[in-house]
């Protein structure tokens, strides 16, 4: 079994652990003064939980969104609750499933085909694993008493394969095929892209190799963006454990705020902290 203690910040650094917003990156400056206006920005994966959240922020910030889901329905929902944020902001919304190369691809030129621009990507979309395989789990407990519940699944011999590998479809190339097609706009305007990742890229947690390799191959694809890439800041950003779907459908027990990820994303991506 991993011990999260491995894992956890050493209490003697000079850090804080936040649960929340806080006053040095609290986004209310840009929803007052529009910071984004003018600027686009790509979120995938928005038809609920932090991408959502991400989509309605930029809003208030002023910005343009192009925007996707797998399902019309949601993502119609989203867009109208995104006007109702505010009615002057601009919308892409494409049905979109991240596996499928050509549609990423369509993601993109619809969006810049409207905008003639880019200037931020945001690889939300992801994938946990089949939901069959979600009603086992272990509780795991880190250095500050922490409780978190981890997913058991099959082993891997024990698991399909084809359901295996579409874990990795979603989360590691679907991440690539956003990075594939919106690098080349990025670089035009020193723009940003964005992974969110998990808690689970730094664990060998039992039976969750699909997920935990293909969050550890997104963590790495993220430096070679920022390698390769000079000119687009790269970010991989663990939002802690927050209010998802995933997270409800996972066991897992909230306990830090979206909105401190969503504020965090704002403050990386405004230009304060290039």
């Amino acid at each position: 079994m991993s011990d999260l203690a491995e894992y956890i910040v050493d209490a003697e650094l000079p850090v804080t652990e936040r649960f929340d917003v806080y006053p040095e990156i609290d986004p209310t400056k840009h929803f007052v003064d529009k910071t984004s206006k003018g600027k686009v920005f790509l979120i995938t994966g928005v038809s609920r939980g932090i991408g959502k959240e991400l989509a309605i922020s930029y809003a208030e910030a002023g910005a343009s969104l192009i925007f996707c889901s797998r399902t019309p329905k949601t993502l119609e929902e989203v867009k109208q609750e995104v006007l109702r944020t505010d009615l002057a902001t601009e919308v892409v919304s494409v049905v979109t499933d991240v596996i499928e190369v050509k549609q990423v691809e369509a993601l993109v030129k619809a969006g810049v085909d409207r905008f003639g621009r880019l200037d931020m990507a945001i690889a939300n979309a992801e994938k946990l694993t089949d939901r069959d395989a979600r009603r086992h789990s272990l509780l795991m407990m880190s250095a500050s008493g922490m409780i978190y519940r981890i997913c058991i699944l099959s082993a891997l011999g024990e698991q399909d394969p084809f359901a295996w590998w579409s874990v990795l479809e979603v989360n590691l190339r679907g991440t690539h095929s956003l990075a594939h097609f919106t690098l080349p706009h990025l670089a035009k305007t020193n723009g940003y892209f964005v992974a969110i990742l998990s808690l689970g890229s730094q664990l060998l947690v039992p039976n969750g190799s699909a997920y935990v390799i293909s969050k550890r191959g997104v963590n790495r694809l993220i430096e070679f963006v920022a390698l390769e890439h000079p000119n687009v800041k790269a970010f991989a950003l663990h939002p802690g454990v927050v209010l998802t779907e995933m997270n409800i459908q996972s066991g897992f027990k909230p306990v830090h705020a979206i909105g401190l990820l969503v504020a965090t994303t704002v403050y990386l991506t405004s230009g304060n902290a290039d």
